[in-house]
């Protein structure tokens, strides 16, 4: 039958050894080997013959070996066998007759093929109350396990899970380890795609600066001479991190490649759009804004997917003219054919600004948006300044505006100017 132990105190004798094992555990530094010692001291404490901790599966209602015994490699369902109502009920059970106690279950409660005649399981808890595992102990050799040997049990299944919660952490801690790399990695792969150096444009000065809110995001952009024009290419896939980073990673090299391979504006345009409506999940898509610039005729062709507001300096006027998106986001919808590109003449100190809305978006402490009018007014002021530093007063403006708020989300900046002609 199936006994549970009421409330008792440890004897001073086995509060002693509980103490020593404590000690013990504490000075360890190999998270792994302290479960072997765990199970020695559950061996020797209680005069058993062995002693086994099982861990739970996270990815399955399962039990898996993580000490003593040998280690068997198997799983146990935690719904059947003595361990198995142990681990769902969350209570100590003992069985004093394994023949002939149909709680036990051989093929799951005996898993070393040991003679067992008596057995006891306790469940491993977290401070949280989550389940870590069991520990099961197999045969006393003083007959059966009496009330003393299921305190010590409890005691030492309480030092056992603080054991488990370590090596959890441990093990979280390097998977976090491991991923930080790997975001480090991709962050290298993402810069690496972007300008090192500003192009020379006869003429213009142009500048582009990306600011992920994490190792990496969805922003990125292009400044690039090719065959059709100078390419300008600002873009910002949904989402944050690394896969928001491949997505605008991918657009930016197929649209190269559809460059390269001779494709006009609206070609390329369409291509990629219906690529990547194939290739991206279906709660996917890019905004894009896609441009070429003839130098010499200083005339501006683009198609907008659904990145927006664009703004365009006009030095005469002294304002800013707006311009919204000329189409659907990248990979939103299929696309047979595009109306044709728009079209901007660039006069003298006329300033073309493309920023994601990470910038226009951006909430201060009180939960205002920088919004557009503060953009627009930091050009206007700054439209005598060379195109890097006017990039250095809008993410400057941004973080006085933001009085310390965190940055949800990527922010990029990038900037076209005619130079007028007297420079």
């Amino acid at each position: 039958m199936t006994t549970e132990v009421g409330d008792q105190k440890l004897s001073p004798q086995a509060m002693a050894a509980i103490l020593e094992v404590t000690s013990r555990l504490a000075s360890a530094h190999d998270v792994s080997a302290m479960l072997d010692q765990v199970v020695e001291a559950a061996r020797h404490l209680l005069e058993a013959e062995e002693a086994l901790v099982w861990k739970t599966d996270s990815e399955a209602d399962h039990l898996v070996p993580a000490a003593g015994a040998g280690r068997p490699e198997i799983r146990a369902a935690s719904h059947r066998g003595a361990i198995g109502a142990c681990a769902r009920e969350r209570r100590l059970i003992i069985v004093t007759d394994c023949a002939s106690d149909p709680c036990f279950d051989p093929a799951t409660d005996n898993p070393c093929g040991l003679n067992c005649r008596c057995m006891l399981a306790l469940p491993l808890v977290d401070h949280a109350d989550e389940l870590l595992g069991v520990l099961q102990v197999f045969n006393s050799r003083s007959g059966v396990f009496d009330r003393d040997d299921q305190l010590l049990a409890q005691a030492l299944a309480a030092q056992c899970a603080l054991v488990l919660e370590r090596i959890r952490a441990s093990s979280e801690s390097r998977r976090g380890q491991r991923m930080h790399r790997e975001l480090e990695m991709a962050r290298e792969v993402q810069m690496s795609t972007l300008p090192d150096v500003m192009p020379e444009l006869a003429g213009y000065e142009v500048f582009g600066l990306f600011r992920p809110a994490g190792l990496t995001g969805g922003d990125t952009f292009d400044l690039i001479q090719i065959d059709q024009g100078f390419f300008i290419l600002m873009g910002d896939a949904t989402g944050h991190g690394i896969a928001p980073a491949l997505s605008a990673i991918q657009m930016q090299g197929m649209l190269r490649v559809a460059f390269r391979a001779g494709a006009d504006l609206e070609s390329a345009f369409v291509h990629v759009n219906n690529q990547l409506l194939e290739d991206l999940p279906a709660d996917r898509f890019v905004t894009a804004f896609v441009g070429l610039l003839d130098p010499e005729r200083h005339r501006l062709r683009f198609h907008s997917g659904g990145q927006g507001p664009i703004f365009l300096y006009r030095a005469a006027e002294g304002d800013c003219k707006r311009y919204g998106p000329t189409s659907f986001p990248l990979a939103a919808a299929h696309l047979d054919a595009i109306p044709p590109a728009s079209e901007l003449e660039m006069a003298p100190g006329d300033i073309l600004a493309l920023l994601s809305d990470g910038i226009f978006e951006y909430h201060n402490r009180n939960d205002e948006l920088f919004g557009e009018q503060r953009v627009r007014e930091l050009i206007r002021a700054g439209s005598e300044l060379p195109v890097d530093e006017l990039s250095a007063r809008i993410f400057e403006a941004v973080e006085d505006f933001a009085e310390g708020a965190e940055q949800g989300d990527d922010m990029t900046v990038v900037l076209v100017k005619r130079r007028t002609e007297s420079k």
